[in-house]
């Protein structure tokens, strides 16, 4: 089933002189009104007109030479070629970066003639067949049409095999022609401008490229506001805007590094003027793009490329595109390095390569190192060249939900395991090393790698005392939940404490809310990795490094530090019964229980049970491992696990609800397409304070609301009023789940005709410590269902699609906004 047509425009509107920016109506959604901009900004320079199509509706050609505008072009440099001195890879270093090596950018303007994406040879083909140097592309650097030309393809299809060979062409032919555009190039697919644990926003605001498109298609604001409720997307209307000018000065062609350049600088604009020095540079990058370029270098800006290009998709091509660079395809990898290709066991070789490069990237999550060892040395020794280092982010291992501790025995059998309290807090990953000058370099990351540093003061002075009475400590990476406690009493405090904390620069003489660092597991130690190790190892090398600084404490300035409370199987089943009442007791989630030595698989085992070949007790990022089990208090009655899901859309309310969007429409995210696929409806757990802060955010006057599908979703057969944009996560709770005819969500996992949904769904919080990325995914709810199987209560039965309007319990309307606010898995 193919998207619609990335090419498909709006039909041109009729051209109107453009009007002053006073007579310019406010336009809703993503066309807000335009900010002012000053004429003439810049020094006079040769003037640039823009005339309207002679084909727009039959207008002559005396009309349109009667409509021309004038753009002083010199105020919006359109020269690409910077000072001789100046040097792009210097953003990277004042956002505290260090450059990447392989990203060498001269944004000199191209002399030869302009490619356009159709000027290209299809990217589709398998990816053995394809000669990468066939493409017309012949300069240094990759032109922006040449990606333009790949994101065109991905739009056209949903097939995952075509978008991996998609990718993997497109990368072969950049490591072939352009190596040094690569890393650039890697970064524009993900739709990012650097590593997640480095905080680059573009922070464009709607009205900034809605006055770009105006200034360069000469458009009034309610021409495109039309526009845009005809496409619902800002890229089909800049396309359609600006297929109806024609320059005439002609511009550079656009380059990939190029571009990637530009929104750096835009992501660098600070304080007072940044709004126009940010308009400055939207327009030069629309002025010089050319047909689809157009189309997705403004998705680009509203960072929504609206493509199946997700991280995995990426990094399977990536390793393909380099099984695949011998050296007769004049590849940057070294040609002594570089092997003969075995196309006989190219399946195999695959495989290995994606697996190699997979394990490198959930380790150090940077492709600003990862690339240039890539294009350095290829695939050989990948690991040792990109290790675990101290200040990069390992993605964390995950915990996979039980129902009981009948279970938990089940699965890990006669094996010790060690029982710990789930705390409610916030999972932070640590990151710590000696400096030279004696002061510790500190980073502290959350669970989605977003780094967090300055909003804990308190835990760098602890972590500064450490080292400080440490004289054999170098460095170390170690995993923890931080949580608010009572410095007087050591008390665990509700995670809404820790959330009315401050997010970012905190002082720590501004600190009210004390918390303890909770360690549970550490992974790196004096410049040793300890992944490998078991959890027995890991764990008394974690008690022996480090002291408990337990409450009350003469420095109540600092953070306190302790160790997981933790109970040991060897106690018996009773004593762990008694562990996880505690844990309630105590304001914990429940229990994470993790085995202790891990177990290798035989055949016995394996014939028994197929989910317990083999229990690891390593520690394996981004993982769900039977190593690891999860027991919340929630498990014990209901479904086995709660769900993080997605708002995307609402129907209007009835009765009392009338002024408010219920019930809301609910979604996982597959991470196979990158975009939320509809799960249910939703009408209960919600205070009317919420109801009221919910319409209120997501208002037709927003950029998260609309009449329109305009983001991309698997709705199935779900038909809401008005449509969400999904941009954040609320934690669900349910009966237990069911077939549903109407829900596409894990259609053809279960069954091959029906999806599942949740019956009696029931929301619980917002979990602002989650990315829509990072939300349930369908493969998770397929696990809960299989869980729940042969335990079905008198509740069960196949959803319909209907939904029971209940009545809101009085227990709901005493939630209050600091139910908003959730903690970490």
């Amino acid at each position: 089933m193919k998207k619609r047509a990335s090419s498909s425009s709006v039909s041109p509107i009729k051209n109107k002189r453009v009007k002053t920016q006073s007579e310019q109506p406010r336009i809703d959604h993503f066309f807000g009104s335009p900010s002012k901009v000053k004429a003439g900004a810049a020094s006079s320079g040769s003037p640039q007109f823009i005339e309207g199509s002679s084909s727009s509706k039959g207008v002559s050609s005396k009309n349109a030479s009667s409509q021309m505008e004038v753009i002083d072009v010199d105020a919006l440099e359109l020269d690409q070629t910077p000072p001789p001195a100046s040097n792009p890879l210097k953003q990277r270093a004042e956002l505290d970066v260090e450059p990447p090596k392989s990203l060498v950018i001269s944004s000199a303007a191209h002399s030869e003639n302009r490619l356009l994406s159709t000027d290209f040879l299809p990217l589709d083909s398998v990816p053995i067949d394809y000669d990468p140097d066939a493409q017309p592309s012949n300069t240094p650097l990759a032109p922006y049409s040449l990606l333009t030309h790949a994101l065109v393809s991905l739009s056209e299809t949903r097939s995952r095999i075509a978008i991996i060979n998609i990718l993997t062409n497109l990368l072969r032919t950049i490591i072939s022609k352009h190596p040094s555009s690569l890393l650039p190039a890697v970064y524009l697919l993900s739709n990012s401008l650097g590593p997640q644990f480095i905080p680059i926003e573009l922070g464009l605001g709607s009205s900034i490229i809605s006055h770009s498109i105006q200034q360069i298609s000469g458009l009034t604001s309610a021409a495109l506001k039309r526009m845009y409720n005809t496409s619902g997307d800002p890229g089909d209307v800049a396309f359609a805007a600006k297929s109806n000018v024609r320059t005439l000065i002609p511009h550079s062609p656009l380059t990939v590094p190029y571009v990637y350049e530009s929104l750096l600088k835009i992501s660098r604009c600070k304080g007072q003027g940044a709004g126009k020095a940010k308009q400055k540079i939207v327009d030069k990058l629309l002025l010089a793009a050319s047909g689809e370029e157009v189309r997705y270098l403004t998705r680009t800006l509203c960072q929504n490329l609206r493509v199946g290009a997700v991280r995995t998709s990426i990094l399977t091509a990536l390793a393909r595109a380099f099984v695949l660079a011998t050296p007769g395809h004049n590849t940057a990898v070294e040609p002594n390095i570089a092997k003969p290709l075995d196309t006989e066991n190219i399946t195999e070789e695959y495989k290995k390569a994606e697996g190699l490069i997979k394990q490198v990237y959930v380790k150090h999550p940077s492709y600003d190192q990862i690339i240039p060892a890539l294009l350095e040395k290829g695939l050989d020794s990948l690991a040792e060249r990109v290790p675990l280092a101290v200040g990069i982010p390992l993605l964390p291992m995950l915990g996979s939900p039980t129902r009981s501790l009948d279970e938990i025995y089940d699965r890990l059998r006669d094996n010790q395991f060690s029982a710990e309290f789930k705390y409610d807090g916030q999972r932070a990953q640590i990151h710590a090393s000696r400096t030279p000058s004696g002061i510790p370099a500190v980073k502290i990351f959350s669970r989605h790698l977003e780094d967090m540093t300055s909003k804990y003061p308190d835990v760098i002075g602890l972590l500064e005392l450490v080292f400080a009475t440490s004289d054999n400590l170098s460095s170390f990476i170690l995993d923890a939940e931080i949580v608010a406690i009572d410095p007087t009493t050591g008390e665990i405090q509700p995670f809404q404490k820790l959330a009315g904390r401050a997010r970012k620069d905190v002082n720590i003489r501004d600190v009210q809310v004390a918390v303890c660092v909770y360690a549970f597991d550490l992974m790196y130690l004096n410049e040793k990795p300890l992944l490998e190790r078991t959890f027995r190892e890991r764990r008394d090398l974690l008690r022996s490094t480090f002291s408990p600084r337990k409450a009350p404490q003469e420095d109540s300035n600092l953070a306190y530090f302790d160790f997981v409370e933790s109970c040991e199987s060897e106690e018996g089943k009773s004593s762990i019964e008694e562990f996880l009442l505690k844990a309630v007791e105590q304001r914990c989630e429940g229990l994470m229980v993790k085995l202790l030595d891990s177990v290798p698989a035989d055949e016995t085992s394996a014939k028994r049970n197929s989910r317990t070949k083999s229990l690891p007790s390593t520690y394996e990022p981004d993982v769900r491992t039977s190593g690891w089990l999860k027991l919340k208090r929630d498990y014990i009655d209901g479904m086995s696990d709660s769900l993080d899901v997605i708002p995307i859309g609402a129907w209007h309310g009835n009765g009392r609800k009338a002024q408010w969007w219920s019930p809301v429409l609910l979604a996982l995210w597959n991470p196979e397409t990158g975009r939320p696929v509809a799960l249910c409806k939703c009408m209960s757990g919600f205070s009317d304070v919420f109801y009221t802060a919910m319409r209120a955010k997501y208002s037709l006057d927003s950029d998260f609301c609309s009449k329109q599908p305009v983001w991309e979703c698997d709705l199935g057969g779900f038909k809401p009023d008005v449509y969400f944009k999904p941009h954040e996560v609320w934690e669900l709770r349910g009966a237990d789940i069911t077939e549903s005819p109407v829900s596409v969500a894990a259609l053809g996992m279960a069954s091959s005709t029906r999806g599942l949904s949740l019956r009696f769904p029931r929301f619980i919080r917002v979990r602002e410590d989650k990315s829509i990325e990072t939300a349930s995914s369908p493969s998770f709810l397929v696990d809960i269902w299989k869980n729940q199987q042969g335990k079905k209560t008198s509740l069960g039965g196949k959803d319909e699609g209907e939904l029971l309007d209940a009545e809101i319990e009085e227990s709901d309307l005493e939630l209050s906004e600091s139910d908003d606010f959730g903690g970490a898995d």
